[in-house]
């Protein structure tokens, strides 16, 4: 998004009317004050795919600053209200289009209260997509979507208990219009530990993925992914030793150019280790193609790919038309030094391999700078 659907002027209007909304059903002892947030990210992806057909090769270098301002109401139930207004700053070094450096406003109401033992956390709006904290596998959303699509459009509940997460979230990415296909997901996820070693799991999406004025046709888009961890590092005196073994299964269907489900599925096995700040982590995945429908075309010329998958393409398994099940294997060795609560730096270089051959490697770096991790730090 380069231009703002709706002016300044209506969007601060708006703002205030909600807050007053919230002001005038506070009690008299609330408490009420300015809340502010500023989250800098720079990312360096240096891409070497040409051993495959999955990816292009390409080095993807750039930042992002999205400050946010907003009024906070703190009340004697528990309960804290924030409206925040913000903007996603964002540019491809490089780059010459200065147009683009203003990408799109955020604009949310965010609730956070403690209900006996469970805290519960609501976001409505225009709100950063590190407000998720589920366990997704990179089959669900890639790197570069993380990074480039900053934001989430809708809703999302969360629930923190002792020994269990669970959140709920709808993500409206696309209004109908004339070349503008109308898309959304409902999306979920949660953990609970079971042995002090242990937990279950579960992360899943239902993708709705709908025509435009030009576009013709409907493709349901469901991919669902249960697990179990084990967590071993306290256990053998290391910062991290875990495993992960869930298992992906997709339902899709494209109801004008097929019109009957297709089920892929797989098994994936993720391996940590860490110690000293140096960690090695490797998944592994066995199954089928989860992107059938990647090189789709619709009526109007236009290929499914990434508009409808927002995982890794190397979840396609084949770069050559090849039909049914193969192995991945993503290896990733990296550096990530404790800088403080609120600077998190890594460094790590990635490795593909399909079917014992390779596929491809990255060499990446991230900077990341929240304020506020460190507000509530100093607010404990």
């Amino acid at each position: 998004m380069t231009e703002f659907d709706i002016p300044m002027k209506k969007l601060t209007l708006i703002f205030a009317a909600l807050f007053c909304i919230v002001l005038s059903n506070a009690s008299e002892r609330s408490k009420l004050r300015f809340a502010y947030d500023v989250d800098f990210e720079m990312n360096f992806d240096n891409r070497e795919f040409y051993e495959s057909n999955f990816s292009s090769s390409m080095t993807i270098f750039g930042a992002r600053l999205t400050p946010s301002v907003g009024l906070a109401l703190d009340e004697e139930n528990g309960a804290s209200h924030k409206l925040m207004l913000g903007i996603d700053i964002m540019k491809d070094f490089g780059s010459e289009a200065v147009s683009n450096l203003f990408q799109e406003m955020s604009l949310y109401y965010n609730l956070e209260k403690q209900i006996g033992n469970t805290k519960m956390g609501i976001y409505a709006g225009i709100f950063p997509r590190t407000a998720m904290e589920g366990s997704y596998s990179q089959a669900f959303f890639s790197d570069s979507l993380r990074f480039y699509d900053n934001n989430l459009e809708g809703l999302l509940l969360k629930f923190h208990r002792p020994k269990a997460y669970f959140e709920v979230g709808c993500d409206w990415m696309g209004q109908f219009g004339a070349t503008r296909r109308e898309k959304f997901m409902i999306f979920t996820a949660g953990e609970g530990k079971v042995l002090p070693f242990m937990s279950l799991g579960y992360a899943g999406y239902m993708l709705h993925f709908a025509n435009s004025g030009r576009s013709k046709g409907l493709v349901d888009n469901i991919l669902i992914n249960p697990y179990a961890r084990f967590d071993f590092g306290q256990k053998a005196q290391l910062q991290t030793l875990s495993f992960r073994l869930g298992w992906l299964q997709a339902m899709q269907r494209d109801r004008e150019y097929a019109g009957i489900f297709v089920f892929p599925y797989g098994l994936e096995f993720d391996q940590e280790v860490r110690n000293w700040n140096v960690g090695i982590h490797n998944k592994i995945f066995y199954g089928q193609d989860m992107m059938p429908y990647y090189n789709n075309y619709d009526n109007a010329g236009l290929k499914y790919g990434p508009d409808l998958y927002y995982g890794d393409p190397f979840y396609r398994i084949h770069d050559d038309g090849t039909i049914g099940p193969g192995l991945y294997d993503r290896l990733e060795v990296y550096y990530e030094p404790k800088l403080g609560n609120i600077l998190t730096l890594r460094v790590s270089a990635l490795f593909h391999f399909h079917s014992f051959g390779y596929s491809g490697c990255q060499q990446m770096v991230s900077l990341r700078f929240n304020l506020d991790k460190f507000l509530n730090h100093i607010s404990k």
